[in-house]
């Protein structure tokens, strides 16, 4: 699909944007789906608003570009794993509120235990706008599906069934999560460098600060930011 005019898609206009956005299940099947924000897992330690169902919905483009790194996965004993896809602008005004509010520091220890609260915004942690919400941004890691044969491209210890070691948890702000970071150890630095080499194979751009989050270069909608909740189909 081409690119649309620039301009915001909020809630009403529901049918418009479910018409240009497709849930991921349906294009690419064999991509697991952890999606943390529809549950208390990750920083704020609850459901975030906008997401009532956790299922990753992306850009046709976005969907159909996964479809076919999963296919290349498929022959490593690999498959991906998406912890956010498309974002509705509800969630990103709610991770906003939420870094306002300096005195809810609960979940401090698990995902931002070097940089004060304070400074999640300053340090770009935190933002008002968010690529997710372009509908072809992902954040994702990798997950042994055969253990024996993802060994030959991946390194560290593997089972099937468990996610590959990439040295730090998804949405630990901190410098551990660079993709570049030198101070992790070998292994994990193969790691993260082998998934950035094939989604850059795949038409795929790495968030140097991340090494989970990946945009479409060239996505379909570069100025559109959706506001549709997350429901399933």
């Amino acid at each position: 699909m081409g690119a649309t005019a620039p301009q915001k898609v909020t809630a009403e206009a529901p049918a418009r944007a479910a018409a240009e956005l497709v849930p991921l299940a349906t294009l690419a099947p064999g991509v697991k789906q952890d999606m943390r924000y529809a549950t208390s897992h990750n920083f704020m330690g609850r459901p975030v608003a906008g997401y009532e169902a956790g299922v990753c919905w992306l850009s046709r483009a976005a969907a159909q570009s996964l479809a076919e790194v999963q296919q290349e996965l498929d022959g490593y004993g690999l498959a991906l794993k998406v912890y956010d896809c498309y974002r509705p602008q509800t969630a990103v005004n709610d991770f906003v509120r939420w870094g306002r509010d300096l005195a809810d520091q609960k979940n401090k220890d698990m995902y931002y235990p070097r940089v004060p609260k304070s400074e999640l915004f300053k340090r770009g942690y935190i933002a008002e706008k968010s690529g997710h919400s372009r509908a072809s941004t992902v954040d994702m890691t990798l997950v042994a599906v055969d253990a024996q044969r993802a060994s030959k491209r991946v390194r560290g210890p593997l089972a099937d069934g468990v996610e590959v070691d990439m040295g730090t948890p998804f949405d630990l702000f901190d410098e551990q999560s660079h993709t570049d970071n030198p101070q992790q150890s070998p292994d994990v630095q193969h790691n993260r460098r082998w998934l950035r080499a094939l989604m850059q194979r795949h038409g795929w751009k790495n968030l140097p600060e991340e090494w989970w989050h990946y945009t479409l270069v060239g996505e379909p909608y570069p100025e559109q930011y959706f506001d549709l909740p997350v429901k399933r189909n």
